[in-house]
């Protein structure tokens, strides 16, 4: 089986060298940037599975790369370094794109376990329907495909897990603290990245956006119109 490739952007050469060696030695492929510009060229050229991106870089900071990787139409896995503990910047973060966030000074075994997770989502299979269908919706959780009739909506892996979780359970209710399980797996941060996540897959969904109800002081309901 080929290797996962991890791109590792970080103006620190400590934190990256860490980070690599560390990445190296539980089998990942491993690709590193020191900046915004390297960093678009690394994600073009090698087409890493996750990104592990600091905000605080020179020049073009994280957050211009990621908004900069998702208008080209890049799905890819991000994971945010930040040493910003502000939860405006962590919402700011996941809004643009990111999957999910670190804060530093972090331990890289937790880093490792993160991504182990991530790419455990992006390539689980296993005997549930392949594709969901609903009124003008279509759900390939093989290929990770969602078409609006008939155009193709791009979601980051985060909201793609998001819709499915919520589709799979249709008309009924699931908590934020089950979702963040199904979709996040272990994770200790605060449960309004959930939020943000619906609220990107909303707006991306258009009209069909507001078959994500919410249950208020639970979390949400999907509410899809079948195929007549």
């Amino acid at each position: 089986m080929e290797k996962a490739k991890i791109l590792v952007v970080d103006d620190e050469p400590s934190i990256v060298r860490a980070v690599k060696a560390y990445l190296e030695r539980e089998g990942f492929t491993v690709y590193t940037a020191e900046d915004g510009p390297g960093a678009l060229k690394a994600a073009q050229a090698f087409r890493p599975d996750i990104i592990v991106l600091d905000i605080m870089l020179p020049g073009i900071d994280g957050l211009e790369v990621m908004t900069e990787l998702r208008r080209r139409g890049s799905d890819v896995y991000i994971i945010l370094l930040t040493a910003r503990i502000e939860e405006t910047d962590r919402v700011v973060g996941l809004t643009l794109g990111a999957d999910d966030y670190v804060t530093k000074p972090f331990s890289p075994r937790e880093l490792v376990a993160r991504i182990k997770a991530a790419l455990r989502r992006l390539g689980k299979s296993g005997t549930e329907r392949q594709v969901l269908l609903f009124r003008d919706l279509r759900i390939n959780t093989a290929a990770r495909q969602v078409w609006l009739k008939d155009e193709e909506i791009h979601l980051t892996p985060r909201e793609f897990d998001l819709l499915q979780a919520l589709a799979e359970h249709n008309g009924m209710v699931l908590s934020r603290e089950q979702l963040l399980e199904r979709v996040w797996g272990a994770y200790y941060g605060d449960d309004r990245v959930v939020d943000v996540h619906i609220g990107n897959l909303r707006r991306k969904l258009g009209p069909l956006g507001q078959w994500i109800a919410t249950v208020r002081g639970v979390g949400y309901r999907f509410d899809g119109e079948l195929p007549t």
